[in-house]
């Protein structure tokens, strides 16, 4: 292969690029991390890292860096209105779980990129991908418009993302279920180091909330578009609430609540690529495959797209096959995300006799073994996930 302009460039300076950017820099290779935004907005995404995600940040030396900047330690998790859990005490990485505001991670993370050795091109605009031997990504930057090549071109930009298009994937979606809303809100009235969950299986409705600290929680609703109205814009706010509580998340929580940040919608449906890399081009994070987000794992998902793909590549010379060792493992471990929480959307928003009948007959045994109910929401994909653990969970033994 020629000489290129760079051995990585990443489109997206968020948590995939710049994460993978501080990795590999760290190693003496050459970056470049392309990002559009000068300044990071909130775009109501996820703020939680689950303790299987925490240990990938710790893998790639984040971990400590996030808790010193923006990182807010969650120990404990209540599936409402059951008693609560330590993640520390009941996941194999024993960590807790991490939430932060979503921009301030980022901004701590294309900064650790720039500190590691890595460039940074901010306000930069990714025109075009063309994959090949070497990949030449069309980059407008400073007005003026240039194209600069890579050994490997890595696709960070997110769930809309134009790799995808790019690089030739074929995008692939589930079937559409419910929507998410997603808002911040200050003088909450809950702990500060829980997580909190319910669902209210007979309106398809649940309700989050992430604890940031000090009173400050991101929370969520995830909810039915053919019985709600769809939520958006700050005049919404007391109807989101309405709907939380709705969901089942009590009322007193938000006494005195502050909304502090945009209310927006957004559909919840799983999208994918098979082998998220061709010719030069790989993808990671959403633009991977981004699976339900009501099950918060897509924070965890990318930190560990990262690791694997930095892994690989810098264990290999032959980068064409790592990339494709990395498509392979990826493809693995996003099947067993994807196939448990759709086993968890049946068990909580499925209609009809059976699925009422499911609840009735698996929550009580769930009540009294645990560790019936698959916890690889907390603990990772890695668990087992084959029918005898899908009957268990249902009450099918």
């Amino acid at each position: 292969m020629p000489k290129c302009d760079y051995d990585v460039i990443t489109v997206g300076g968020g948590l995939g690029g710049s994460a993978l950017a501080k990795v590999l820099a760290e190693k003496g290779l050459r970056v470049l991390v392309t990002e559009r935004e000068v300044e990071f907005k909130d775009r109501i995404r996820g703020e939680t890292m689950a303790p299987w995600g925490a240990a990938e940040a710790q893998k790639l030396g984040l971990y400590d860096r996030l808790l010193e900047t923006c990182a807010h330690e969650q120990p404990f998790f209540q599936f409402l209105p059951t008693p609560s859990r330590d993640f520390r005490a009941t996941t194999p990485q024993a960590l807790p779980a991490l939430n932060f505001f979503h921009p301030a991670m980022q901004q701590v993370l294309i900064e650790a990129a720039s500190q590691a050795g890595a460039e940074v091109k901010r306000g930069a605009s990714v025109r075009l991908v063309r994959p090949g031997q070497p990949p030449v990504v069309t980059l407008e930057a400073d007005n003026a418009v240039s194209e600069l090549t890579a050994r490997l071109v890595v696709c960070a930009d997110g769930k809309s993302s134009m790799g995808r298009t790019w690089g030739g994937f074929a995008t692939k979606r589930g079937k559409q279920r419910l929507f998410g809303a997603g808002l911040m809100l200050e003088e909450m009235q809950i702990p500060d180091d829980t997580g909190l969950i319910v669902f209210n299986p007979p309106a398809q409705q649940a309700a989050v909330m992430f604890p940031q600290g000090k009173g400050r929680v991101r929370a969520y609703v995830a909810y039915s578009p053919t019985s709600v109205a769809r939520l958006q814009g700050e005049a919404d706010a007391p109807r989101f609430i309405e709907e939380c509580t709705r969901a089942g998340m009590p009322a007193e929580y938000y006494a005195g609540a502050r909304p502090v940040a945009p209310l927006a919608s957004f559909d919840l449906t799983e999208h994918w690529v098979d082998h998220p890399y061709r010719d030069g081009v790989a993808l990671v994070g959403d633009a991977a495959g981004a699976s339900d987000p009501t099950w918060g794992q897509g924070l965890s998902m990318t930190a560990r797209d990262v690791r694997v793909l930095a892994e690989h590549l810098l264990d290999s010379d032959d980068w064409d096959a790592a990339g494709h060792a990395y498509a392979r493992t990826r493809d693995k471990y996003f099947k067993a995300c994807v196939t448990v929480e759709g086993w968890q959307f049946d068990f909580f928003f499925a209609q009809g006799q059976q699925a009422d009948a499911r609840r009735a007959r698996a929550l009580p045994l769930i009540m009294k073994e645990p560790d019936r109910f698959p916890d690889h929401g907390a603990s990772g994909p890695d668990l087992p996930y084959d029918d005898n653990v899908r009957r268990r969970f249902f009450g099918e033994d």
